[in-house]
């Protein structure tokens, strides 16, 4: 299953400077070239700050920046390294497959307009870059369940110092959480 749902295919174009995801063959996906394209939603699983209760989840509830709409609760299907990184204490889970632990985090549906802007607020392709991973759902809200994984988009870095790699290894993020590094937030830098 895609993460981006109606479309027959995804491909990952990459420039020196941008990464970024687009639907081939567009025009598949409507009956006449005449209709506006509707809205792609997609979903995308959080593990840090954007999760309820933490201190970036408010820009999921921005309907200026699009829609996001709590689907549930997840971990990675596979291990990941998720550390507490930076002079601001910002979770960073590492680009790093099979090493560490399956994080828990939460699964949203969003639109295309919430995605670009998670690209922005993430500082995708730089700072962070999305990419899909699959989530073993442990509750589902709403009765279109997809089963016991979904696919979603993810934000984790593969451009990290070399040290993080060092940093313990959590499960789970909380921001007020027993490692007591307290996250600096955005507007206090």
């Amino acid at each position: 299953m895609l993460p981006i749902f109606g479309a027959s295919q995804l491909q990952t174009e990459t420039s020196t400077n941008w990464t970024r995801c687009f639907l081939k063959d567009w025009s598949l996906l409507f009956k006449t070239q005449s209709e506006k394209p509707p809205s792609q939603m997609a979903l995308v699983f959080v593990y840090g700050t954007l999760k309820q209760g933490q201190p970036n989840h408010e820009v999921l509830l921005n309907a200026a920046h699009g829609s996001a709409t709590f689907r549930g609760r997840g971990h990675t299907a596979e291990p990941y390294p998720l550390v507490i990184a930076g002079e601001h204490n910002i979770p960073r889970l590492l680009h790093l497959p099979g090493w560490g632990h399956c994080v828990a985090g939460e699964i949203y549906t969003v639109d295309e307009q919430m995605l670009h802007f998670l690209d922005d607020f993430e500082g995708c392709p730089n700072m962070y870059q999305r990419t899909a991973v699959q989530v073993a759902v442990l509750e589902w809200k709403g009765e279109d369940s997809p089963g016991d994984s979904v696919q979603c988009f993810m934000y984790s870095t593969a451009t990290y110092a070399p040290e993080w790699v060092h940093l313990p290894y959590h499960d789970s993020y909380d921001s007020e959480g027993p490692h007591g590094l307290r996250y600096n937030p955005r507007e206090n830098r």
